[in-house]
């Protein structure tokens, strides 16, 4: 009996080891720059090629949180004030445990039809972009300035249930304070959603 609990509690610490990556602090370089992921238009893309001359913001989802749903009617929004603040976006599907379970890359493709993603969708294969970054949750953000520098993370909004209802907008605030040389005032600001579903 001992010893089956012991072995219990290793499962579960190894366990906790693989989801516990620490987040990448304010101020850290942009990770795996030039790693190569598969997009949903049938290219390969890297972090930088992604990137444009005022930074980038990237978004770890998927196609199977229900927080993701909530939100995801903001994605194209987003993209367009990126676009508009010249910032690249790209998001990062890191759902290894899930590949079978509706976040394959075929399920990508038409996911990100049936949504009108303006934007690239990457598979992220053994979560090895998401493990650098220590990202935790869907949707879960990083924005990174021109120089590189994760300058905020978190969410997206403050209310995930309802875009009209949102008073602060912690995303979009960020993009349009750092284009315009401001300081970030809510830099970084609790993320909601799925656990990243990675490989035990």
């Amino acid at each position: 009996m001992k010893f089956l609990v012991r072995i219990g509690a290793i499962i579960a610490f190894v366990s906790m080891s693989i989801q516990a990556q620490p987040t990448l602090p304010l101020g850290s370089d942009l990770p795996m720059g030039d790693h190569s992921m598969d997009d949903v238009s049938g290219r390969s893309l890297t972090l930088n090629s992604a990137s444009k001359a005022n930074g980038l913001l990237v978004i770890f989802s998927c196609n199977t949180c229900p927080w993701v749903a909530r939100w995801e009617d903001r994605y194209t929004d987003i993209a367009q004030i990126a676009q508009f603040n010249n910032v690249g976006m790209i998001a990062i599907n890191s759902n290894e445990a899930y590949r079978n379970r509706g976040d394959g890359m075929d399920e990508m493709i038409r996911y990100a039809n049936k949504a009108n993603y303006n934007f690239p969708y990457v598979l992220d294969r053994n979560h090895e972009v998401a493990d650098a970054f220590g990202a935790t949750n869907t949707p879960h953000v990083f924005l990174f300035n021109a120089d590189r520098k994760l300058i905020y993370t978190g969410s997206i909004d403050d209310n995930a249930n309802r875009a009209e209802a949102v008073t602060q907008y912690f995303l979009k605030d960020a993009i349009e304070q750092m284009v315009a040389g401001e300081q970030i005032l809510k830099a970084t600001t609790k993320t909601l959603g799925c656990s990243i579903k990675r490989n035990s």
